[in-house]
């Protein structure tokens, strides 16, 4: 499972025209659920969001996570970030998991953040979303949780 966490001062999702999910300052989350993945990897990408440390302190060092600053978790799925892109100029995505699967292993993410962290907003599985965002720093950090292979 993969996180593309940003730091941010604000996000949001619209979709329709309508916002469907928002924070203030925390993180914005793009996951993408690759094949082999299950609950082990979303549990564990989870825990590590919670806890990684991407906030300054006071002396400006990034010592602090999204919990310690009680910030927002906005997760959204993004199916693209499970692409192969090794070769060629078109991606590849052999590597995804089907449809099912990473709607499952999503919607499975964004239960056990809410049932952890009270902050958590998300975006909507398959729907065509507008994501904006004002990426803090900029601070941008690829996670990832390799997963199991058949």
């Amino acid at each position: 499972m993969i996180g593309l966490l940003q730091r941010v001062s604000q996000a949001q999702v619209v979709v329709d025209g309508i916002t469907l999910a928002g924070i203030g300052p925390g993180l914005l989350v793009l996951v993408g659920v690759q094949r082999g993945d299950g609950a082990v990897q979303a549990d564990r990408l989870l825990e590590r969001l919670l806890a990684y440390r991407v906030f300054p302190d006071t002396e400006g060092l990034m010592n602090l996570s999204v919990q310690d600053v009680q910030g927002g978790l906005l997760l959204v799925p993004q199916f693209t970030l499970a692409a192969d892109t090794r070769t060629g100029n078109r991606p590849g995505f052999s590597t995804a998991a089907d449809p099912d699967e990473a709607r499952r292993w999503f919607e499975y993410l964004v239960l056990q953040a809410r049932l952890r962290y009270a902050r958590v907003q998300a975006g909507s599985f398959g729907a065509d979303m507008q994501v904006g965002l004002v990426n803090d720093g900029p601070v941008t950090f690829w996670l990832e949780v390799p997963p199991m292979m058949a």
